[in-house]
């Protein structure tokens, strides 16, 4: 939404060509659209102003014939999020407008659904929430142990203390496959929102411990001090990370369009 010269929230999402397992997944086509421009549709559904912010000519022209937002940002960020943060000064200044908080959205998951995008903008609601993020409870008897599944814990306000790629907390005295019946566990859906302040804050932080550790960069910002408040959602992402992922998600499209 709109006030004046600030958007309340706005939608980034970064895309790079260049990825070691699926070179140039954002043009990849699923039906008669690109992964990117559903992905940027989706988000439409959801926010105002969204823009795509890559490294690459050939993702930003196929972003701008679909008629979406683009801007080109520098090749040499280590992450998503900093290339947000480049991205979202850039967006100031063209539009002249202030931007309050900044929605980091996938590139690579094209059925990312609305209302996903709607809990993250409630969470800042809350005037001290600073970043958000989303989580899903597990299912009983679904597997946990997958160590490309984080899974975080959380305090009672709904604040992540911790994300692993190992299953935590560790259930004592239970057999390992008896664990997600004794306790609940939350599975992270990485999806963010930063208050613009904060974000460009995070981008000045350099890799912690637990970070490095885990190849998880919130547990940076967890290290730093900084509050990440999380939102439950219902629904599983599919993220697009190679071909084969490509295939199974057009087994999916007919059923979610």
């Amino acid at each position: 939404m709109k006030t004046d010269s600030r958007y309340h929230s706005v939608g980034i999402i970064p895309a790079r060509y260049a990825s070691s397992r699926f070179p140039g997944k954002p043009l990849a086509l699923i039906g008669d659209k690109t992964m990117i421009q559903r992905v940027y549709e989706q988000s439409r559904k959801s926010l105002d102003l969204v823009y795509v912010a890559t490294d690459d000519e050939r993702i930003y022209n196929t972003v701008l014939r679909f008629g979406g937002n683009a801007i080109m940002t520098s090749p040499d960020h280590r992450s998503g999020t900093d290339r947000c943060a480049e991205a979202v000064g850039r967006i100031e200044t063209e539009t002249g407008s202030l931007i309050d908080v900044v929605v980091n959205v996938q590139g690579d998951e094209p059925f990312i659904k609305p209302e996903q995008i709607e809990l993250l903008k409630g969470c800042f609601s809350t005037e001290s929430v600073e970043i958000a993020t989303l989580v899903r409870k597990v299912v009983p008897g679904e597997d946990i142990f997958n160590p490309n599944q984080p899974k975080v814990i959380i305090n009672t306000d709904g604040d992540a203390i911790y994300f692993s790629r190992a299953a935590i907390p560790f259930v004592r005295d239970s057999e390992k496959n008896d664990w997600s019946m004794k306790h609940v566990y939350f599975k992270h859906i990485g999806l963010y929102a930063y208050k613009t302040e904060i974000l460009k804050k995070l981008t000045l932080l350099v890799p912690s411990p637990l970070e490095i550790s885990e190849s998880l960069e919130q547990n940076r910002w967890i290290e730093n001090g900084y509050r990440i408040r999380t939102a439950i959602t219902v629904w599983e992402n599919i993220g697009i990370d190679t071909p084969d992922d490509l295939d199974n998600a057009k087994l999916l499209y007919d059923n979610f369009i």
